[in-house]
């Protein structure tokens, strides 16, 4: 617990980012850590870009990372993931929701989707993990389930005890959902689990 390690989540308004990043703290609070977090919200209720910095170790003093710091980023949409290429390094491993949210200028026809986003996230060097977490919070049956999808994916890359993680859950989750949020999780981490031989640094340690 020498380093501080750096967890980026970004994404658009309604994902349920912010309570991801709760989970992701709690978890590593429960786990030992000192923790620090921040949170910009800008225009979220309006689908809006939305991004939460995470920081843990023995000591951390400061909540926000530094640019190309991240240990971890985790898009919950996929345009989002260019959005912080600023925060990235080589070593950064990047969880990438392939689900497309069109921002206003597309969606009004006056700017275009790009159709190579994990090309490019892939020519600057990155591990790229991508994951369709919309249709796998549908099969679980419940696409608000998409953030848990994705705290299952990040939990690959951490050395916590996959039972903190569905603790932590319990207790944040309400019980009508809980076992669907459970199941998204669980997925979520399988999913990334299969892609393990392609995972260069193994786990992050701070």
């Amino acid at each position: 617990m020498s380093k501080t390690g750096n967890i980026l989540l970004c994404g658009v308004g309604g994902q349920g980012i912010l309570l991801a990043s709760e989970i992701a703290s709690s978890v590593l609070i429960k786990a030992g850590f000192d923790v620090k977090k921040s949170e910009v919200h800008g225009m979220a209720q309006r689908g809006g870009s939305v991004v939460a910095h995470l920081r843990y170790g023995k000591k951390v003093y400061s909540p926000l990372i530094e640019f190309g710091s991240a240990d971890i980023a985790v898009s919950f949409e996929l345009l989002e993931s260019l959005r912080y290429l600023p925060y990235y390094r080589k070593e950064t491993k990047v969880v990438v929701n392939t689900q497309k949210i069109l921002p206003a200028p597309v969606s009004t026809g006056v700017d275009t989707y790009p159709a190579d986003v994990l090309e490019q996230l892939k020519s600057r060097g990155l591990e790229v993990f991508p994951i369709d977490a919309f249709n796998i919070a549908k099969s679980v049956g419940e696409t608000r389930a998409v953030n848990m999808v994705l705290v299952g994916a990040m939990s690959v890359f951490l050395s916590v005890d996959e039972k903190i993680f569905l603790e932590v859950v319990d207790e944040r989750v309400p019980e009508k959902v809980r076992q669907v949020n459970r199941q998204a999780f669980l997925k979520g981490r399988e999913i990334i689990e299969a892609m393990r031989p392609a995972i260069k640094g193994g786990k992050v340690q701070p």
